[in-house]
């Protein structure tokens, strides 16, 4: 029987980083197989770097291994069937009696467990942060696509029938329906957050549904709604938003975690839940909802503030740096914002900026593919991130093309500035949900301004191309 690529790279992966002996668990985001390694020692990294269908690793507190989308879901089920466990799920270890192993052997696996777990002790409270951050959103980016993605059609169709374009009761049904799909996401947003904060800060995901439901404020009497104490006004419901739930759940989890070891195990199932919610619910609505709503109104105002005054600097500033702040992770932290301006205004008008970044590239790899033709297996690479890369997914591009070369890196992000100048510019140009970005975007922009989009787009792509052409092609990679 022929072996599937998906076979041949989950079998080549396992090869270079030790084995399946090596991994305690394998999970996936849209692009990267994240693994668990025991003893890191045994990764071979420019083995697994040189792999056919590998577009890059980065080391983190997980290993990950840039796959792209549409492979990577298929690679890492290969890779969890092969050990018969579910994703996520540990992998089992060898039996202590299953095999001997010398004493040099046994403090090998020792020291290596031991460095693993002072590296992750030592790990820097920000980058702790933002790992968090990721792991509460990364569950959530298919629902904010496929959602977004209907949402945005529901309001082309709402348009089109205001503007008499379309008629009749079928197509009002259709746009409803496509409606109500995308708010069973966003509508019930901070539940979804409030799991999934519940699950990375090790609490019970059932009570951080709850207290991110406590934030809808349901069942108050809006007639006389429970007073701000801070300022004397009325809460409104989703004061504070996501950022909010994060906080509320991250203090939840220490206190259910403290009554846990305090409350005896026969009265443990009935007293903890039923203290932790009566307290973290006071201590959300009357401390937390005041303070992260006002932090939320700041943060949105100043970027708004920041993107209406600068105008074309702003948007060349922001362009131009998310790339580095994709190859840092530092871009995770955005999209509690992104989802916080859409929460107050309707939109937001940090996304279409940045995703300039990603269009940068792909006119960088375009000039790269002309400039560079002879070098056979550089195009391949172009030809495979490249079609993902215009719908919006860079990281095949960063991590297999652009960044290990280094000027074109580089020459990306000023094409990315440059569409972000254009964007700026315009101004008001907002998209009504997160996650796709590129072409796949152009659905999602508010207002009918998707020409101003487009425009964008076009220029960084233009951009990026003439940088890269002229300025950001190594000589030692054109043949």
């Amino acid at each position: 029987m022929t072996e599937t690529k998906e076979e041949r790279l989950a079998r080549e992966i396992y090869a270079h980083v030790g084995g399946t002996d090596n991994v305690l668990k394998v999970v996936h985001c849209m692009t990267r197989v994240r693994m668990g390694i025991k003893d890191e020692n045994k990764v071979d990294l420019a083995g697994l770097k040189k792999v056919d269908g590998v577009m890059g690793v980065v080391e983190d507190e997980t290993l990950q291994i840039v796959i792209g989308p549409g492979t990577v879901n298929k690679v890492a089920q290969k890779m969890v069937d092969t050990v018969g466990v579910k994703l996520g799920d540990d992998f089992p270890s060898a039996s202590p009696t299953a095999e001997k192993i010398s004493g040099k052997e046994a403090v090998e696996r020792k020291a290596a467990a031991t460095k693993a777990d002072v590296k992750k002790k030592n790990q820097k409270p920000w980058s702790k942060a933002l790992k968090s951050i990721s792991n509460i959103f990364v569950p959530l980016i298919p629902a904010f696509v496929g959602a977004g993605l209907i949402g945005g059609v529901a309001s082309i169709l709402t348009n089109m029938l205001t503007a008499g374009d379309l008629s009749g009761a079928s197509w009002v049904n259709i746009a409803a329906v496509m409606n109500i799909i995308k708010n069973g996401v966003f509508s019930y947003l901070v539940i979804y957050v409030g799991i999934n904060s519940a699950t990375e800060f090790g609490a019970s995901p059932s009570l951080g549904g709850v207290i991110g439901g406590v934030t809808l404020l349901t069942g108050m009497n809006v007639e006389a709604p429970l007073p701000n104490i801070f300022t004397g006004g009325s809460l409104s419901a989703g004061q504070g938003g996501i950022i909010g739930v994060i906080l509320a759940v991250w203090l939840m989890a220490y206190i259910e975690k403290r009554l846990h070891r305090a409350v005896p195990e026969s009265l443990d199932i009935i007293v903890t839940p039923m203290i932790t919610l009566l307290v973290m619910g006071l201590i959300t609505i009357f401390l937390i909802m005041p303070i992260a709503g006002a932090i939320s109104y700041g943060l949105v105002g100043a970027i708004n503030w920041v993107l209406n005054v600068g105008g074309a600097f702003s948007g060349f500033v922001l362009g131009a740096a998310f790339l580095p702040m994709v190859m840092f992770g530092l871009h995770q932290i955005l999209t509690p914002i992104h989802l916080e301006m859409i929460n107050q205004t309707g939109k937001t008008l940090l996304l279409p900026i940045l995703a300039m970044a990603g269009a940068g590239q792909v006119g960088a790899a375009i000039a790269l593919w002309v400039k560079c033709r002879k070098n056979t297996r550089l195009v391949e690479m172009i030809k495979g991130a490249l079609p993902v890369g215009i719908l919006g997914i860079g990281e095949p591009l960063i991590y297999g093309v652009t960044l290990p070369l280094g000027k074109p890196f580089i020459t990306a992000c000023i094409g990315g500035g440059i569409g972000g100048a254009v964007i700026g510019a315009l101004g008001n140009i907002g998209a009504i949900s997160v996650g796709p970005s590129g072409v796949a975007l152009i659905p999602l922009i508010a207002d009918g301004r998707w020409w101003g989009y487009c425009l964008g787009l076009l220029a960084a792509y233009l951009g990026g191309f003439i940088a890269t052409f002229f300025f950001g092609i190594p000589k030692d990679i054109e043949e």
